[in-house]
């Protein structure tokens, strides 16, 4: 895959089944939703040791391209947001990046940006777009990311939302606990855990310290405007890639917490 070109995740293989496309409506091709994946560099570019999971070889391709294809079409499957079949995969620096009002990022704990970035991005934000961030673990990892959005949000503080929040009912009704949301990463997942336990260990390896409580997490502007949207120690980004893995897995997670939930966040932030 070349970062440099692609464009969008229909063109990248996928490793599991074939996600169906869709025809756009003749005269309204762009009139609609994309989910759009940004495209970072790690501060340890070209890293591939692995640590138990985690660790800074992984990179923004996590999930890739399957996540994106089969998000979207369940958004429109399930929704009434007309929704673009083939995703789009882009840069910061990519000419076209104000096209699309939200950018989605995964494994952002080791992420660098360069000071153009950085510059971008505070435009970006600052004139109305939104960041979606998911997927990545632990106390080293959200320190990281946070350090970067210091840098593109200077003065910016994070709020922790909690269910009570308009978000986890604007569509589907998950005012819960926010334990009983977390989804575990598939290869990962212990089956014996009791999701009621909020002190319970969804997976059978260590994600490393600071990973045990899920958090969602906003940078606002002064308007009270999300910005940026984290989701903290939570993989729910495999709960849309993992279709057709395991039905079990695909029963308890996917239908019933993943894509509830980012239909939820997708709706609340294209609406606010």
């Amino acid at each position: 895959m070349d970062e440099n070109n692609v464009r969008t995740a229909r063109e990248t293989g996928s490793h599991a089944a074939e996600t169906p496309s869709w025809p756009r409506t003749p005269g309204f091709e762009r009139d609609l939703f994309t989910f759009a994946r940004l495209i970072f560099q790690n501060e340890t570019p070209g890293l591939r040791t692995r640590s138990r999971g985690y660790g800074p070889w992984l990179g923004w391709w996590v999930d890739y391209p399957d996540a994106d294809l089969n998000l979207s079409w369940r958004l429109q499957q399930m929704t009434s947001m007309r929704t673009d079949p083939d995703g789009r995969v882009l840069g910061i620096l990519d000419e076209d990046l104000f096209d699309y009002p939200l950018l989605y990022l995964e494994h952002a704990g080791y992420m660098q940006l360069s000071e153009p970035e950085i510059v971008r991005l505070r435009g970006y934000l600052n004139n109305g777009g939104v960041l979606f961030v998911n997927d990545f673990w632990n106390r080293r990892e959200w320190e990281g990311f946070a350090a970067q959005m210091a840098k593109v949000l200077p003065g910016h503080a994070w709020t922790d939302l909690a269910t009570d929040h308009p978000l986890f009912r604007c569509v589907y009704d998950l005012r819960r606990p926010m334990h009983q949301l977390r989804v575990p990463t598939m290869q990962f997942w212990d089956e014996d855990f009791d999701p009621r336990d909020p002190a319970a260990n969804p997976h059978r390896v260590d994600r490393g310290e600071g990973s045990e409580d899920m958090s969602i997490r906003m940078l606002a502007d002064e308007a009270g405007r999300i910005q940026v949207l984290a989701i903290h120690n939570s993989d729910v980004s495999d709960g849309w890639e993992r279709e057709t893995e395991s039905d079990a897995y695909f029963s308890r997670f996917s239908e019933k917490t993943a894509y509830p939930l980012a239909i939820n966040i997708l709706v609340y932030l294209m609406l606010h």
